[in-house]
């Protein structure tokens, strides 16, 4: 959302702010998306992504979700999955939800969850 030259960023921009889903988001992502941005951005881009992180329902894995994650990165070792996308997807599986936001058709699109046959990719 922070590139306004991404060719994703309306559609990206749009799905948030009209999404009626709450987005509930891995703990782990925080700091992946923190890097890239002080890495691309500067401190401030950094600073202000966690500002708005107040806004987000976070939160960490659990037990089951981290032994999860860890089968997940095994089994998609090729790719590599790492372990930000495999929390995703560990989270999706333990709410139950079908929906994961994202931009990584590659990896979640591989990956078979135990709940569903596969994952709703948004936006």
């Amino acid at each position: 959302m922070a590139n306004v030259r991404d060719p994703d960023h309306n559609r990206v921009v749009e799905f948030f702010r009209g999404t009626r889903h709450t987005i509930v988001v891995p703990t782990l992502c925080i700091g992946e998306v923190a890097f890239l941005l002080a890495r691309d951005f500067g401190p401030e881009g950094e600073a202000l992504f966690l500002e708005s992180c107040r806004s987000l329902e976070l939160m960490q894995p659990s037990e089951a979700g981290l032994a999860r994650m860890a089968e997940l990165v095994r089994i998609n070792g090729d790719f590599p999955l790492g372990a930000v996308d495999a929390s995703v997807a560990a989270l999706a599986e333990e709410l139950g939800t079908p929906f994961v936001v994202t931009l990584d058709h590659r990896h979640f699109r591989a990956m078979r969850p135990r709940h569903v046959a596969s994952f709703t990719l948004l936006p």
